[in-house]
């Protein structure tokens, strides 16, 4: 069975790959802050990361200054800012552009939509604003500091529901 309302190539996921590799990744930093430099592969195996897509994920944190790399020997990552000052929004920012599910939400990158109502028009333009607002809001309030509990996965999948006769 799958989701109740079909499926197809449509149905992408809200954030990226790198997205969830980049959060997992200074997750870890963050869990090891001032403990010194962590080595790549390590964050690697522990976070379950392809090495090279992790080395391109980290060297864009650097450059954005959210990570410091240290080379050589005993080289590694470290975060840049303590864990405090790194909101999920920015991270999500950094790495996806804008936390709107659709163009015409998004209050940095805003585009008007392909195939879709004049702006003035459109309630779901107004719903995916008021989402959007929602989940900046919640996002901007939350930093790598922050405990997110692990939340076991679900029993079943949910049932579809009974078709109208």
């Amino acid at each position: 069975m799958g989701w109740p309302f079909g499926s197809g190539p449509w149905l992408t996921p809200m954030l990226s790959q790198k997205t969830r590799y980049t959060i997992r990744a200074l997750q870890h930093l963050a869990d090891h802050y001032r403990q010194g430099s962590i080595r790549l592969d390590d964050i690697a195996q522990a976070q379950n990361i392809p090495r090279k897509f992790l080395t391109v994920i980290l060297s864009e944190m650097v450059r954005e200054g959210v990570v410091i790399s240290h080379r050589g020997r005993e080289g590694g990552y470290e975060l840049a800012l303590p864990p405090c000052d790194i909101r999920y929004g920015d991270i999500i920012r950094l790495t996806r552009g804008s936390l709107a599910l659709v163009p015409c939400a998004s209050r940095y990158a805003h585009e008007h939509c392909a195939n879709c109502l004049p702006e003035t028009d459109c309630r779901l333009r107004g719903l995916m604003l008021a989402l959007r607002d929602e989940m900046a809001a919640m996002l901007d309030r939350l930093t790598l500091a922050d405990p997110i509990e692990v939340e076991p996965p679900f029993a079943d999948p949910p049932q579809q529901p009974p078709q109208a006769a």
